[in-house]
C-alpha cells in the first residue's frame, strides 16, 4: 500500500487531520490499533474551544454539534464560600461549547467513508521505519497478515503510549514532565447538572469539578490520593463528598443518581520536543499531556492539527517547505502557553500533600484577587477560550 500521508491513530486528532488533508486532495491512510467501538468507548474531554469548533464547521461535520452542543459564556471558580464567575463572553467576545470528545470522534468517523478517508482499524504491531529519510513506511499486522504502508510523511496521533514518539532517537529528544501527587475520581451520571456552566472548586478537603455532557448527563470529579481505589468509592460516598466540596450554593443543587461510569485518572504535565524529526510529525497527546484542569487536551491537539494541515498542504499543493520546517517551533510555542495555564489553574485549585498554611493563604488571596480584578478574570478568560493561532 502507498499513500502521501500515513497517520497513526484514529482519535480526534488523527481524524481531524485526515479530513483536512483529504479536503485538499492529499492522499491519507489512518492506521488504528483498536476497534471502532473501543475508540468510541473512551470517556474524555467535553469543552471545545473555538479553534476546535471552527475546524468542524469548516469541514461541514457539524450537524450534531450545532444541534446538541451547549454554548457556554462563562464558568465559575468556587472558594468554599462563594462562586466567582468568569464571564468569558463579556471579557473576550467569544464562548466555548460543551460537546463530548466521544461525540466529536463519532462524527468524524461517520463522515470518513463518504469523504474517501481510509481508516484501517485493529492494526497490530504497528512500527515506524526510515523516518529520517524521504520514504518512511509503517509495518503492521491485520487479520493475522503482515502489511506495509509506504508514505512521504508519517504523523503520530497515537497518544502518550503509542509507538510514534518512541521512534524518535533519544539523542535528539527532550522531555519535560511534572507528575502531580493526586488524581481525579470522575463519574458520569444521567442526572441534570447542578449548574448551567462548569464550576471548579477549591475546598479544604480538595478540588472538585462540576461539568456536564448534556442537559441530562453530568460529569463530576473530586481530587483523590493516588493510592485510592475506585471500588472504595460507592456512589453515596462520592455524592456526599462532592456536595461538601462544591460548597453550599452549588452543592445544594446537585441531583444524585447511579453512576454509569467511574474511574480515577492521574494528572501530569508533559512536553516532548521536537514535534518533528525527519519525515515524522507528532500531534496531540503523542507530544504533550496537560492536566484536565482548564480543558486543554483535545483543543491543543486541534491547534496542532491546524498548523500541520497548513504545513502539509503547502508542501504537497504549492511545493512550499517552510511550513513543515517550522511546524515544531510553531506548535510548541502554543503548547507551552497551554501547559502554563493548565499548571496555573491546577496549582490554584488543588490541595497538595505537604501544603503549608502559607501556601493555602496564597491560594485564598489569589482567588480573592481574581474575584475583585477584571484584569485577572480577563487573563483567565483569554486562556480558557484558547489563545490565538
Amino acid at each position: 500500500m502507498k499513500t502521501e500521508v500515513a497517520i497513526v491513530g484514529a482519535g480526534p486528532a488523527g481524524l481531524l487531520l485526515g479530513h483536512l488533508l483529504r479536503a485538499e486532495g492529499i492522499g491519507v491512510t489512518i492506521i488504528e490499533r483498536a476497534s471502532p467501538d473501543y475508540v468510541l468507548g473512551r470517556i474524555r474531554a467535553g469543552v471545545l474551544e473555538r479553534t476546535t469548533t471552527d475546524l468542524l464547521h469548516r469541514l461541514g461535520i457539524d450537524a450534531r454539534l450545532n444541534a446538541e452542543g451547549l454554548p457556554h459564556d462563562g464558568f465559575a471558580l468556587a472558594d468554599g464560600e462563594r462562586l466567582i464567575r468568569i464571564d468569558v463572553k463579556a471579557l473576550t467576545g467569544r464562548n466555548v461549547t460543551v460537546y463530548g470528545q466521544t461525540e466529536v470522534t463519532r462524527d468524524l468517523m461517520a463522515a470518513a467513508p463518504e469523504r474517501g478517508l481510509e481508516v484501517i482499524y485493529e492494526a497490530g504491531d504497528v512500527a515506524l521505519h526510515d523516518i529520517e529519510g524521504d520514504a518512511p513506511y509503517l509495518t503492521f499486522t491485520k487479520d493475522g497478515s503482515a502489511q506495509r504502508l509506504d508514505a512521504r510523511f508519517i504523523v503520530g496521533c497515537d497518544g502518550f503510549h503509542g509507538p510514534s514518539r518512541r521512534a524518535i532517537p533519544a539523542s535528539v529528544a527532550r522531555t519535560y514532565e511534572k507528575v502531580y501527587p493526586f488524581g481525579w475520581l470522575g463519574i458520569l451520571a444521567d442526572v441534570p447538572p447542578c449548574d448551567h456552566e462548569l464550576i471548579y472548586a477549591n475546598h479544604d478537603r480538595g478540588f472538585a469539578l462540576a461539568s456536564m455532557r448534556s442537559e441530562t448527563r453530568s460529569r463530576y470529579y473530586v481530587q483523590v490520593a493516588l493510592d485510592e481505589k475506585v471500588e472504595d468509592w460507592s456512589d453515596e460516598r462520592f455524592w456526599d463528598e462532592l456536595v461538601v466540596r462544591l460548597g453550599p450554593e452549588a452543592g445544594g443543587r446537585v441531583t444524585r443518581g447511579p453512576s454509569i461510569e467511574k474511574s480515577i485518572a492521574p494528572l501530569r504535565s508533559f512536553v516532548f520536543e521536537p514535534m518533528r524529526h525527519g519525515s515524522l510529525f507528532l500531534a496531540g497527546d503523542s507530544a504533550h499531556i496537560v492536566p484536565p484542569t482548564g480543558a486543554k487536551g483535545l483543543n491543543l491537539a486541534a491547534s496542532d492539527v491546524v498548523y500541520l494541515a497548513e504545513a502539509l498542504t503547502g508542501y504537497f499543493n504549492r511545493a512550499d517547505n517552510d511550513g513543515i520546517a517550522g511546524y515544531s517551533d510553531r506548535a510548541l510555542a502554543r503548547v507551552w502557553k497551554a501547559e502554563r495555564f493548565s499548571w496555573q489553574l491546577t496549582t490554584l485549585m488543588h490541595r497538595f500533600p505537604g501544603q503549608t498554611a502559607f501556601d493555602r493563604r496564597i491560594q485564598v488571596a489569589e482567588l480573592d484577587y481574581i474575584a475583585r480584578s477584571e484584569a485577572a478574570r480577563t487573563a483567565i478568560a483569554e486562556n480558557y477560550i484558547g489563545l490565538p493561532l
